[in-house]
């Protein structure tokens, strides 16, 4: 979509919005009759997996275990499905350098802080947002960095309910600290009415998750379904320490399609090894959700 078409759609929609002070209230799914608990992938930690659908919980813990069974390195899981009611919890409060996925955080904060002063992105912030996310441009989050701060950030993250997650120090945005069950959180933000993001700043954000440069739709796309609309935000960064971290979010929409995920790694030699690590407990949660009619 034309920068100038996606400006008159936030415009439009964006209008009439007004700030909403109070915190998100998540909508989340009905309470679970049955759970399930995996076998441990590594270090003891096991795969919690809740759905009132039959066969289903003990299916998604056993086979997300035995994908990660035998990685390299740390590796956590959080997905919900609203149409089965289903949930799956792999170290999903275990703090991971963020990379590259901080950048849906950054572009809702930034939408929170367009929502509450009652106006519409600007031409630049448009080019500035479709450069981060779509190809995962550093230069365009720098600057939306220090444009909203680190005090807009916090208060994004406090109205999100993402109450784990901590801004990386001064410029640092790639070293914040992310989980997955606030990745999660944040997944359901975009993908349902809240308090937080009206519905042109949510379907502004799905818009550019789902236009992503083909060569980074790696991850959680992963065996998804093609009847899904497949939105998605990876990232990737190599340190001395702990080797690769590779990180892949998103949401899976449309045709009867109502599902999300976050899955984390660190520990990899390569960035190779912490996609593969990624897309084996994607491909095997897609398998099981469609499997069984989400």
């Amino acid at each position: 979509m034309h920068p100038s078409r996606i400006a008159r759609r936030v415009r439009r929609g964006l209008a009439a919005l007004v700030a909403a002070g109070a915190a998100a209230t998540v909508v989340g799914t009905a309470g679970p009759a049955s759970a399930s608990t995996g076998g441990p992938p590594a270090g003891g930690d096991k795969v919690v997996c809740h759905s009132p659908r039959p066969g289903l919980a003990p299916a998604l813990s056993h086979d997300i275990a035995a994908a990660l069974q035998g990685r390299r390195g740390t590796s956590a899981v959080a997905l919900y499905d609203r149409h089965s009611g289903t949930s799956c919890e792999f170290r999903a409060r275990t703090p991971f350098d963020s990379a590259s996925v901080v950048k849906v955080t950054v572009l809702g904060a930034l939408l929170r802080q367009a929502e509450e002063a009652h106006r519409t992105l600007t031409p630049h912030e448009v080019a500035l947002t479709t450069a981060m996310i779509t190809k995962s441009d550093n230069a365009s989050t720098d600057a939306l960095w220090h444009q909203v701060g680190a005090a807009g950030v916090q208060r994004f993250l406090d109205l999100a309910g993402m109450r784990h997650t901590v801004p990386g120090p001064g410029g640092a945005w790639g070293l914040t600290q992310i989980t997955a069950a606030d990745q999660l959180t944040l997944m359901r933000l975009l993908t349902s009415d809240n308090a937080v993001l009206g519905p042109a700043s949510r379907d502004y954000a799905l818009d550019l998750m789902q236009r992503v440069a083909p060569d980074q739709r790696w991850g959680v796309p992963a065996g998804a379904p093609d009847s899904a609309t497949v939105h998605v935000k990876n990232g990737w960064l190599p340190r001395a320490e702990k080797g690769w971290r590779v990180h892949s979010v998103g949401s899976f929409t449309g045709s009867g399609n109502d599902y999300a995920m976050a899955v984390l790694s660190t520990g990899s030699d390569t960035m190779q090894h912490g996609v593969a690590t990624v897309e084996a407990a994607a491909r095997v949660i897609h398998r099981d959700l469609t499997a069984r009619g989400t």
